[in-house]
């Protein structure tokens, strides 16, 4: 079975599926020690090798999960891979996660709630899902931030491979409360 993975498109944002050209750019995100050190492992950047694998499991969660990260480009670059952002749901994982990864140079401009808010629309009205969750180390203050404007409270820990996560979280009656139908 094949998966069709759908565009999503913001103001400013196009959330895309990615493919073999991203695979330098990704490398790239990933190298980047700011980046890094909220989303590998153990908090260093990973390697060219290991950002490509990255690809391939981003890749896979869509055929596997039938839902998944999208690459995020601005829409008047369409084809720049500027992060990478979605539901995520791996075996093992706690919860259904919107998740994102933004290259340090796109910081500061709102993206990431932009492009989060989109992937919670999809979660919750095509996907149906009926709670969605983001997994934040405590010492990534913009990322709270981002979970704090998604409408997304502390509900718990969690132990992300040896790493201490608050879980943010958001259910679907919650968040059409504040998002009324057409808004």
């Amino acid at each position: 079975m094949s998966v069709v993975i759908p565009t999503l498109t913001t103001d400013r944002l196009l959330l895309r599926p990615f493919s073999a050209a991203d695979a330098p750019a990704l490398a790239a995100l990933n190298a980047d020690a700011n980046v890094a050190r909220f989303i590998s492992p153990d908090g260093q950047p990973l390697s060219a090798e290991d950002s490509w694998r990255q690809l391939a499991f981003l890749i896979g969660h869509w055929q596997l999960r039938g839902f998944g990260m999208w690459a995020v480009a601005e829409r008047s670059h369409p084809d720049v891979l500027i992060g990478r952002l979605g539901c995520h749901q791996p075996e093992g994982w706690p919860d259904f996660e919107i998740g994102w990864a933004l290259a340090s140079g796109c910081w500061g401009h709102g993206y990431a709630t932009e492009g989060a808010r989109a992937a919670m629309r999809y979660a919750f009205e095509t996907l149906e899902r009926p709670r969605v969750v983001s997994l934040i180390d405590p010492a990534n203050r913009r990322s709270v931030a981002v979970a704090e404007r998604l409408g997304e409270r502390p509900t718990g820990e969690w132990n992300l491979r040896g790493r201490a996560v608050v879980i943010y979280g958001i259910d679907r009656d919650t968040w059409r409360l504040a998002h009324p139908a057409g808004q």
